[in-house]
């Protein structure tokens, strides 16, 4: 445990951004998994929604700076190549 009142303060905020991060990369998963179950379903609609939502999630944590941009663009890519081949099947 620290003794440097700074440092006290400064572990104090690193574990609310924490659990803040893990939050949002949950939410993350969850929406993806949801689009993609949507389109296992086969329904075109629900599949452009969920899609739509997890990759608003995406962007927003990307933004706020819990994903780094690139990674952000990365999950994107593979969550709509992944859509467009359940689809196609």
């Amino acid at each position: 445990m620290a003794n440097i009142k700074s440092q006290i303060k400064r572990n104090r905020q690193n574990e609310k951004r924490r659990q803040r991060n893990r939050a949002v990369r949950s939410e993350i998963i969850t929406r993806t998994r949801t689009a993609e179950a949507a389109a296992e379903q086969g329904d075109a609609a629900e599949t452009a929604e969920a899609a739509r939502m997890a990759i608003k999630r995406i962007d927003k944590a990307a933004s706020k700076g819990v994903l780094h941009p690139n990674t952000a663009a990365r999950k994107k890519s593979r969550l709509m190549k992944r859509l467009a081949r359940l689809q196609a099947e």
